[in-house]
């Protein structure tokens, strides 16, 4: 039986985005734990119920923070149910409002989604939201140098190539070096 989601904020031709719910916790956390291979050492996404509520309360409540679930579309199969399964997660933190307008990505593919263009479509969706209905001027992406799939897809989505942090980002127990990639209104509205 289909479970009942949110509608979604944009739909592309394969996936949706919307909002995280608490109601969520069970369909994510499931994804996380089948993808821990897939995400570490980038990436820890909660894998129980109750980091998955701390986490979702945090996008959930907290106005300097957005958290965006991709969801693929009805009908979309291999293997999967097509009644909105979780494809992964995009997240934008730090948001600043005034003359600023900013706000830093982050996202995750589940296993089963990665490699087939959804957080592709999903990505394109949320930096959309991001310069539309958000009114956010600016968006950025840090990825580790080696985390080749994640600077792939910043790349495929537009973002420019802006340096290189050394030790810039706690993750796994050390400070990792970061590269900076971002995109403006103005490039996304000329690309």
């Amino acid at each position: 039986m289909p479970h009942t989601a949110p509608r979604h904020l944009a739909e592309g031709p394969r996936v949706g985005i919307r909002p995280f719910t608490y109601e969520d916790a069970a369909e994510f956390t499931a994804r996380a734990r089948e993808s821990k291979e897939l995400h570490q050492p980038w990436l820890f996404p909660p894998d129980s119920e109750s980091a998955y509520r701390a986490y979702a309360g945090r996008l959930i409540e907290d106005p300097s923070k957005a958290g965006f679930l991709v969801c693929q579309k009805d009908g979309e199969k291999n293997g999967e149910r097509g009644d909105g399964a979780l494809a992964g997660f995009i997240n934008i933190n730090n948001i600043v409002e005034g003359g600023f307008r900013c706000g830093a990505l982050g996202y995750g593919a589940f296993a089963h989604a990665a490699g087939r263009g959804l957080m592709r479509e999903g990505l394109d969706l949320v930096v959309d939201h991001a310069f539309g209905p958000m009114r956010l001027h600016r968006l950025e992406i840090n990825a580790q140098p080696r985390n080749t799939a994640s600077l792939a897809l910043a790349r495929s989505c537009g973002f420019r190539l802006e340096g290189f942090s050394p030790k810039m980002i706690y993750i796994d127990g050390d400070w990792r070096d970061h590269e900076r990639w971002a995109i403006t209104a103005e490039m996304r509205a000329s690309g």
